[in-house]
């Protein structure tokens, strides 16, 4: 197999698998390179000219590592090579679903427009990643490396959850099973909201807003353990980190407070969504 090195500005060089690469050629991918990670955060700070494409690139580095960690200091996890690969699909794919402006598009404008507020980015990146694969005869290709229909189930229920229709209410996924459940925490957690989504996106960002942060997310990596709490397996950290679980808090409180929610950003965010309303 022949990976692929990237060079990015905020994780250095990595290497890509080449089913990654397979899916990052696709004409369904590359439109992320022309979506705005800040949206109209991009009108008021120069810098934040970063899009969708990269950010994408830095969760799936980071999925990978911080599974490929557990799978070498916990062997007991029983995590096996197929499993980091759907991990790092999942962190590629889970923003292909955004539209322009990013998070102006579901949060502002399909809600204004459609009436529709429950519409999420998540729920479109899982049909986009379905269209991606049967559009570009990728299935054959997964299939190659080991991947099959309980894989691509895994890998859409890390972007948006458990379907609706589960059935069963002790484990409600359906890719993995319960013993492998700190899997689903990874790429998008939803037990307590820490993941390698957050991870690339406080470091990129500041890193293009030229805000300083004191979070370090490859430490924090290096101290994250599978335990089982309450009966199910979860990744967790020392208790001595939590000066690091304070600074990556603390840095997405300066995020908003300086540039998400910035009130030229949202200015600008009504008069887009006034001109789609006329």
């Amino acid at each position: 197999m022949e990976y692929k090195v990237f060079n990015d500005p905020v994780h250095g060089h990595f290497e890509v698998h080449p089913l990654l690469v397979k899916i990052i050629d696709t004409p369904q991918f590359q439109r992320l390179r022309y979506i705005k990670q800040l949206g109209t955060c991009y009108f008021v700070f120069p810098g934040a000219s970063h899009n969708r494409f990269e950010h994408s690139l830095g969760v799936e580095f980071l999925a990978g590592e911080l599974a490929r960690q557990l799978q070498r200091r916990q062997p007991d996890c029983m995590i096996e090579d197929r499993d980091v690969l759907c991990v790092e699909i999942a962190g590629l794919c889970h923003d292909l679903g955004h539209g322009p402006f990013s998070h102006f598009f579901d949060g502002v404008f399909i809600p204004l427009v459609t009436g529709n507020r429950d519409w999420k980015h998540e729920h479109a990146s899982v049909k986009m990643f379905e269209y991606l694969v049967e559009v570009n005869d990728l299935e054959c290709e997964f299939q190659r490396y080991g991947l099959f229909s309980d894989d691509l189930t895994f890998i859409k229920e890390q972007i948006a959850g458990p379907s609706e229709n589960c059935g069963n209410i002790c484990w409600p996924y359906k890719g993995r099973p319960k013993e492998k459940g700190f899997l689903y925490e990874i790429v998008a957690n939803k037990r307590n909201g820490i993941d390698v989504d957050k991870w690339d996106y406080f470091a990129r960002d500041c890193h293009h807003l030229g805000i300083k942060t004191s979070f370090d997310h490859n430490r924090f990596m290096k101290f994250a353990r599978v335990l089982e709490v309450n009966g199910s397996l979860q990744i967790c950290s020392r208790d001595k980190e939590v000066g690091s679980c304070y600074d990556m808090f603390y840095t997405r409180n300066v995020l908003h407070r300086r540039a998400y929610q910035h009130k030229n950003t949202k200015i600008i965010e009504f008069m887009y969504s006034f001109n789609s309303w006329c």
